[in-house]
């Protein structure tokens, strides 16, 4: 039986129709490729799997081992670096979870900040456990192979982080020399020498529950010296807007200041403030030229 003939249509409709199958074959489609996970696995240098479409590597520590008192601390845990792959356009997004002894902190810091990932939090799971254990989250987004490329020179990063020990330098805060004047010049700020202790504060400001909140409440950017000047050591706080944290990061790991956390004080707070934590040995003008540099990127 021969199919009957499509009934004919009007020429408004037929070309309407035609104009419509046009546009339909030119548009390109908006469906994403799929995650190459094989690729992913070759450059990142650890097995994953997939959760839906998001797919996750996995690093567990199964170097470590870690205990809270007398009770072991497994891999699943909480002591298994990841790192989560999910498409978006034809980028992707990437988050992670980096399961670090103190001496990995900063080369892996390096490793991810080179690389064009964000750090975005530095803290502790856990407390009263030896060795003690922190914990970096890191995140960017790009081009699937830049992101799993970058997320491998990170695990590469943590795999080949020797043991190591904290700076030793002879800084005794009772015996301090240093010039407070030289450090209020440097830092363009003017500290107090109190006790052998150099201090300088820079407050910020944000509100919580609709009340204006400053540095008397604890907003503050501030920095502690002691030692001399070829051997001092300074540690404090900065206290940041969040596109602010990326560019200070960077200044402080330049100065080969140490980030020993990064985290949030308040909640609901407007503008968001994130506060990190640092560390450093030093000459003590070294140090002050790191700090004036992020503090250069914090200015409201």
């Amino acid at each position: 039986m021969k199919p009957h003939p499509a009934p004919p249509c009007g020429a408004a409709a037929c070309v309407g129709a035609i104009l419509i199958g046009l546009l339909a074959a030119s548009r390109p489609s908006s469906a994403a490729p799929p995650i190459d996970s094989a690729a992913i696995q070759r450059l990142v240098g650890a097995k994953g799997s997939f959760d839906g479409a998001v797919f996750k590597v996995s690093l567990p520590r199964t170097d470590l081992s870690v205990r809270v008192g007398a009770i072991p601390i497994a891999p699943a845990m909480g002591l298994t670096s990841w790192a989560a792959f999910q498409r978006e356009g034809a980028d992707d997004l990437v988050m992670g979870d980096l399961v670090l002894t103190e001496d990995q902190i900063g080369p892996v810091m390096d490793a991810a900040l080179d690389n064009g990932l964000e750090v975005t939090a530095l803290h502790n799971h856990f407390a009263g456990e030896s060795p003690r254990v922190m914990f970096m989250h890191v995140g960017g987004m790009g081009p699937e192979p830049q992101l799993a490329a970058a997320v491998g020179r990170v695990f590469a990063a943590l795999r080949a982080t020797p043991a190591r020990t904290s700076p030793i330098a002879p800084i005794d805060p009772a015996r301090s020399s240093l010039d407070p004047a030289r450090l209020d010049s440097i830092l363009r700020l003017h500290g107090r020498l109190q006790e052998g202790i150099y201090k300088f504060t820079a407050a910020r400001t944000t509100r919580m529950h609709d009340i204006d909140v400053g540095g008397a409440m604890g907003v503050n950017t501030w920095g502690a010296f002691a030692g001399s000047e070829n051997h001092a050591v300074v540690d404090g706080d900065f206290a940041m807007r969040e596109g602010e944290l990326q560019p200070v990061l960077h200044a402080l790991r330049s100065a080969r200041i140490d980030v020993v956390a990064i985290h949030q004080h308040m909640i609901g707070e407007q503008p968001r403030i994130v506060f990190l934590h640092y560390w450093g040995v030093g000459p003590a003008a070294s140090l002050a030229r790191g700090l004036r540099a992020a503090l250069d990127l914090t200015r409201d």
